[in-house]
């Protein structure tokens, strides 16, 4: 008895530990899923999500924001009237834009260089949507122009997303993704000048702006948290991280012929296109055409030549070099301008005259923009230098436009614009085929 006793705990030990095996190899299964399902997680946050998805958001994103800087510019008559104030006296709130666009590029595009860009992009939309919601419920004009100054200077987010979309690209397609951006950029500005101009028509200026601020808010956000995590080496940030950025734009623009051809044919091109679309709302609604408001926005669906051409020029940038692409793009512009005079009293010139245009535009900001990223190794500092510059001429040549308007009318409109495609291709420096040879390089790096 004592012998089978001794056997029988020996004979029921075996079926317990065969018991048990199952158990452990599904928590084993159960720990390599989690693992697995936390480490896709984590690729994700660091990857951020598929290339097209990331294109679609960005461009989404970069519409979004992009229109906050014109959407005072098809409101300006209903502005006027309801402030009490002459349409010309509240032109200059169109240049207070890019202006501010302008100053925001200068303090924060530059960080995209050093700080966290998922924090910056919450941020600035953050910051953009409240001065928006200011905007909306301002009393007067001088109130409404320094709202509009701090939501422009706060919707840099397209130039923060620009330079992380050219990191990503392979060097054989950075121009076709840049040109998605682009165009994400001007259906937001052709979004802003028809549907600001149908929205206002109809609810009124002050709820134009405060729409915008709630998409800003919405998207900007979302955009933020779907941006790939920073892997790059990040310096410590603090107060004087910006002013140290503003000091980095002159030194670059100094160390590189190319980026400063790039600026200035792109200050020149936007100062032409900012001139006649900042008077485009006085002549269509003036006693020549006499549209309303919102007629007159529905002009701005011209600006969808832009958007249509942005990819197709992304491709004719990689395959045959930017300095052909920006050759191209001013003969463009060059030809619109006389038919721009003639649309003074002919709409079908007008017409003609807006594809031309923003074609021209379009082709001349990829190329110029792929030429400004690959100049240098510091592409957000050098994106900033490129966008302040084509701003400065932007706002420069509307400030203009309005008086040139009141003084000598449309043809007095289309002479500043002449004069500033003239500038930027005459002022730009270095030989076209050796900027291109040294773009190509600097895109295999």
């Amino acid at each position: 008895m004592t012998g089978t006793n001794t056997v029988t705990p020996t004979a029921t030990s075996h079926p317990t530990s065969t018991a048990t095996s199952p158990t452990t190899s599904t928590e084993t299964r159960t720990r390599t899923r989690t693992r697995t399902r936390t480490q896709a997680r984590t690729r994700a946050r660091r990857d951020g999500p598929p290339t097209g998805v990331f294109l679609a958001v960005v461009a989404l994103c970069t519409a979004v924001t992009a229109a906050n800087i014109y959407l005072a510019a098809p409101l300006l008559n209903l502005i006027a009237h309801d402030l009490g104030v002459a349409p010309s006296a509240a032109g200059w709130i169109a240049s207070v834009a890019q202006l501010g666009y302008a100053a925001g590029l200068l303090l924060f595009a530059p960080l995209g260089d050093t700080a966290d860009r998922r924090r910056l992009v919450g941020a600035l939309s953050a910051a953009a949507a409240a001065a928006l919601v200011v905007a909306g419920l301002a009393p007067g004009l001088p109130a409404l122009g320094a709202a509009v100054f701090a939501a422009s200077a706060a919707t840099v987010v397209p130039q923060l997303l620009v330079p992380l979309v050219a990191e990503r690209a392979p060097a054989a397609r950075r121009g076709r993704h840049l040109g998605v951006v682009v165009a994400g950029l001007f259906a937001g500005v052709v979004a802003a000048r028809v549907l600001g101009g149908l929205a206002g028509q109809a609810y009124g200026w002050r709820a134009v702006f405060l729409g915008a601020a709630g998409l800003t808010a919405l998207i900007g956000l979302a955009t933020a948290v779907l941006l790939p995590a920073e892997t790059r080496p990040r310096t410590k940030t603090d107060p004087l991280t910006a002013l140290r950025g503003i000091a980095r734009v002159p030194r670059v623009l100094a160390a590189s012929a190319e980026l400063r051809s790039a600026c200035l044919r792109q200050a020149g091109m936007y100062g032409a296109w900012s001139a006649l679309w900042t008077a485009l709302a006085l002549l269509l609604t003036g006693p020549g055409y006499g549209m309303s408001t919102g007629t007159a926005g529905l002009f701005g669906l011209f600006g969808l030549t832009a958007s249509a051409v942005g990819p197709l020029a992304g491709g004719l940038v990689d395959r045959f070099g930017v300095a052909r692409v920006v050759g191209f793009a001013y003969v463009l512009a060059a030809v619109s301008v006389p038919l721009f005079w003639l649309g003074g009293s002919w709409i079908w010139a007008l017409c003609a005259a807006a594809v031309l245009l923003h074609a021209g535009l379009m082709a001349g900001q990829v190329a110029n923009q792929t030429r400004a990223l690959t100049a240098t190794s510091s592409p957000a500092t050098a994106n900033t230098a490129y966008i302040v510059a084509a701003f400065i001429g932007g706002a420069a040549a509307s400030a203009l436009a309005a008086p040139a308007f009141g003084h000598w009318g449309w043809g007095g409109v289309c002479a500043v614009a002449a004069c500033w495609l003239a500038l930027g291709w005459l002022g730009a420096t270095g030989r076209p085929g050796r900027v291109t040879r040294a773009a190509r390089a600097a895109r295999t790096r």
